[in-house]
């Protein structure tokens, strides 16, 4: 196996395993978390955290005009900042980084699986408790999530309009037809290199270079005062 044979991912497979566990969240301000990644806008980073294996939203303050460099399964280093900011009720994961995090190197296998098929949302409702692409800000209270990691039941397709540009997921899921906006750079820049307007089961896991087993969907700071659904990570099982 390549962890036997490379040094670099033997420490971290090591780091990451022998990481002490705890039942809840750190979020205390100037506290160093530790995630892996599972998606990343500027907006925000989704990422499970590796001390108590809970999804997280983490605010990164990216210097004007650049964008995120970190990349699924990135195991990667972050201090609070002295104000966590999670007073978001739209937004509950989410906490706020001093700076830039540190990437420590990637992480996959057999616990990831195990991590990700724990924290799948149930199909017993819509996305995020609603129909369609959004909800006005001020009907969240803080009690749902803003993360839903999904098997989806149909699909993923991922679909290019012409158009405008724009990139787009659509996939079955509890009953529903669902079609969110595409944020996974990743994703992104597969269509854009084939040229294409539809990509779709082998096609789709050839050119993404994995078969897509898991649909990560956040939802946005407020535009215009609401929330707007979207996908930011086509994910294999790890």
């Amino acid at each position: 196996m390549a962890w036997r044979r490379d040094p670099a991912t033997r420490e971290i497979k090591r780091f990451v395993e022998r990481m002490a566990t705890t039942p809840a969240v750190d979020v205390s301000p100037g506290a160093t978390v530790h995630g892996l990644v599972l998606g990343s806008t500027s907006e925000s980073t989704t990422v499970i955290d590796l001390h108590s294996h809970a999804l997280m939203r983490w605010r990164i303050p990216w210097p004007a005009e650049t964008e995120t460099d970190l990349a699924a399964f990135d195991v990667v280093e972050g201090v609070l900042a002295e104000d966590v900011a999670r007073d978001d009720l739209a937004q509950p994961e989410a906490v706020t980084l001093a700076e830039l995090p540190r990437r420590l190197g990637t992480y996959r296998g057999r616990r990831v699986r195990q991590w990700l098929e724990a924290l799948l949302t149930p199909s017993d409702g819509p996305l995020f408790g609603f129909r369609g692409p959004s909800a006005p800000y001020w009907e969240f209270r803080g009690e749902r999530p803003s993360v839903a990691l999904i098997a989806a039941d149909r699909g993923p397709q991922l679909m290019r309009r012409f158009e405008d540009g724009s990139t787009w997921v659509r996939f079955g899921w509890a009953g529903d037809d669902i079609w969110l906006l595409c944020e996974d750079s990743h994703a992104i820049r597969t269509i854009e290199a084939t040229r294409r307007g539809t990509l779709t089961g082998r096609d789709l896991a050839t050119s993404l270079g994995f078969r897509p087993s898991y649909v990560l969907t956040t939802l946005s700071a407020p535009i215009d005062g609401h929330c707007y659904k979207s996908c930011t990570g086509l994910l294999p099982r790890s």
